[in-house]
């Protein structure tokens, strides 16, 4: 396999995700550790065309013979178009490149959402960009993923908490970021858009723990205790992860605990 020679690729050194495929890029060849480095501890004077804010945002690949600089998607294309040529090809299809572009953004610019940094990592002043419309369409699909499983799951045997082909999941899932946001946006107006990225993360996250025993269910007809006890762990892991997210964010117990009241309110007012 060959690797590509006199560059250097940056990754945040504050992501757990961009550690782990920066690690992966080494262990598969692609990469080494000499040339794979943190874009916050890149010197000034390794490259004058580096901009130091677009691979905050994105993963940047430095070529030291030309000084040339790539980013995102299109550094990733070039890793692998050295180790693979045959795939050269795709690669400079104009469709497939917009595809994979926008893929790679929408995961780049939530990233902190996805995999918070550590509570304990240092904080850089070099930080990603805010984008919105990532924010939003995150927010969306996560919701959408969230609310198609839970209101599958709760029509399983003693989960039965809405009549069957009702809208009640889709307006309670609906309503928590809405007011979630809004309460917290007039507390810390400057952290409700990470603070709904991760609530959204936890519910996602949520939600797929419970698709193994969704599918199950369809070939295995288990006891009702069974579903309401896995229910009960997969929410209790939700709120621990949740609150564990807010503390992180510096915004204490109180998403939770306003989090919990609005769901039993909502199932209660929703299920009767």
């Amino acid at each position: 396999m060959k690797t590509l020679k006199n560059h250097t690729i940056l990754f945040d050194a504050e992501c757990p995700m961009c550690r782990v495929i920066s690690k992966g890029l080494v262990k598969s060849g692609l990469s080494s550790e000499e040339a794979s480095t943190a874009y916050q501890q890149c010197p000034e004077a390794t490259c004058p065309m580096l901009d130091r804010q677009r691979a905050a945002n994105e993963i940047a690949l430095i070529d030291h013979e030309t000084g040339e600089v790539s980013y995102g998607v299109e550094s990733l294309f070039k890793l692998l178009a050295a180790s693979y040529p045959r795939l050269r090809l795709l690669f400079s299809f104009a469709p497939f490149i917009w595809l994979m572009s926008k893929v790679y953004a929408f995961i780049a610019f939530n990233r902190r959402v996805i995999v918070p940094p550590p509570d304990k990592a240092d904080r850089f002043s070099l930080q990603p960009t805010f984008r919105l419309d990532y924010r939003l369409a995150y927010l969306v699909i996560t919701w959408l993923v969230a609310v198609s499983i839970f209101s599958a799951y709760t029509q399983l045997p003693g989960i039965r908490f809405f009549s069957e082909g009702s809208y009640s999941p889709f307006i309670v899932l609906a309503g928590l970021p809405l007011f979630q946001g809004v309460l917290f946006g007039f507390i810390d107006k400057d952290k409700v858009w990470s603070y709904l990225g991760n609530l959204m993360t936890v519910l996602a996250g949520a939600s797929v723990l419970l698709l193994p025993v969704l599918l199950l269910a369809r070939w295995i007809n288990m006891a009702p205790l069974f579903y309401q006890l896995y229910i009960a762990f997969v929410l209790i892991l939700m709120f621990l992860e949740h609150q564990r997210r807010s503390y992180s964010l510096k915004m204490g117990l109180k998403p939770t605990l306003t989090g919990t009241l609005y769901m039993l309110l909502s199932c209660i007012l929703f299920s009767s």
